[in-house]
């Protein structure tokens, strides 16, 4: 019979051990370089059915925070409203997503991110924070991946040109985004598109080159679409001048559900894994609802699944024991001095130090053997 008190909850686990120990240096090769409303349609997150909610004694609704973007960004506006020189700021931290439809992933997850906050439109901000993931990857040891870019105007000046409703666009949206292109195409004619719309936003997936970029501009007349291209190539440019363009391709029909995105996005992808390691984009108009109008790009690295792709690849940092157990008898007082003499000394050394009584009806044999299935580096013993 299950223990109820020791089961864990669906969507989530305990980590611990050496994979907590390697997710701990992931996290630091990454870091060296709220309330319901934060999360509402009007700023377009997370969907409510997707999020956790429950009320304080206040009566107050809150959220388990399924997304960190709205969060930064309602920081920014409260702590550097007055500031008008480029703000960057980085985080960390659990997102919790109650959906079933996570095809094996947990609905907690551990993110860090970092946020570009300025006062201008610049291709080299969002190239920045491009080469900033590129690096950063780079960093945890993983070589072989792509950075797709993208830039949701393409798509919303389509959707505008071909005049269909707010509503339809969202769906439309989130068919595209799950890279649905047959049900995609179905929902376009359904709606009645003409043709010339309808290849305007699925056969643009057939261009993966920034040499064939340009040829997006024969699908499309609408501004939007047009300058959503340009501005696609002059962050290239960017990119190429700080050496990282081995790593980027361009997607122009990758697309976010979260309709803050009014811009560039992107989306890294490596093997390993069945969905995107880093995501991130351009979210100009997010600040401006929490009281501070910006721009800014953003990025966020799903730490989870890094470590997946880490694992498959057999790349997984190296962690090496680091603790040695100091095994003493507690009945004999001048053992266990010499014991504790022993912590201080390795303590003072820099080592990893824990006191355990000797158990007497154990064996030496067996405190060595548990020492080595649990990863201590060895067991002294002071009996």
């Amino acid at each position: 019979m299950t223990n109820k008190m020791i089961h864990t909850p669906e969507g989530v686990r305990d980590i611990y051990g050496r994979e907590l120990e390697r997710k701990l240096i992931i996290k630091e090769r990454l870091r060296r370089i709220h309330y319901s409303d934060i999360y509402s349609n009007e700023v377009g997150t997370t969907p409510e059915k997707e999020m956790y909610r429950f009320f304080d004694k206040e009566g107050n609704m809150l959220v388990l925070r399924p997304d960190f973007t709205p969060s930064v960004a309602r920081c920014a506006a409260k702590y550097f409203v007055d500031d008008s020189m480029p703000i960057r700021l980085c985080y960390e931290g659990n997102a919790f997503n109650n959906t079933s439809e996570l095809q094996g992933k947990l609905k907690e997850s551990t993110q860090m991110g970092v946020e570009l906050i300025e006062s201008s439109l610049n291709p080299d901000s969002d190239a920045e924070v491009i080469c900033l993931v590129a690096e950063s990857l780079l960093h945890t040891g993983l070589t072989d991946f792509q950075v797709c870019i993208g830039n949701s105007g393409y798509f919303r000046g389509i959707c505008f040109d071909a005049g269909i409703s707010a509503e339809d666009m969202a769906e439309l949206r989130e068919y595209m985004s799950a890279k649905n292109y047959f049900g995609a195409r179905e929902f376009m004619l359904s709606l009645c598109m003409n043709d010339e719309h309808i290849s305007a936003i699925l056969d643009v997936t057939k261009i993966v080159s920034f040499d064939d970029i340009l040829k997006a501009k024969e699908y499309v007349h609408n501004e939007m679409s047009i300058g959503a291209i340009d501005y696609l190539v002059n962050v290239y440019k960017s990119v190429k001048l700080r050496g990282f363009e081995q790593y980027v391709s361009v997607d122009l029909g990758l697309l976010s559900k979260f309709n803050y995105y009014t811009g560039t996005l992107f989306k890294g992808y490596t093997y390993g894994t069945g969905d995107a390691i880093v995501k991130g984009g351009r979210y100009d108009g997010l600040l401006g609802k929490f009281g501070k109008p910006s721009y800014a790009v953003g990025a966020v690295f799903l730490v989870d699944d890094i470590m997946t792709a880490l694992s498959s690849q057999n790349i997984l940092p190296e962690v090496k024991p680091s603790v040695i157990w100091v095994v003493y008898d507690a009945d004999d007082l001048s053992k266990k001095k010499a014991a504790f003499k022993r912590i201080d000394d390795l303590r003072k050394d820099g080592r990893s130090a824990a006191a355990i009584a000797f158990d007497k009806t154990k064996t030496k044999e067996d405190y060595s053997q548990y020492c080595e299935k649990h990863d201590i580096v060895n067991a002294e013993f002071f009996i």
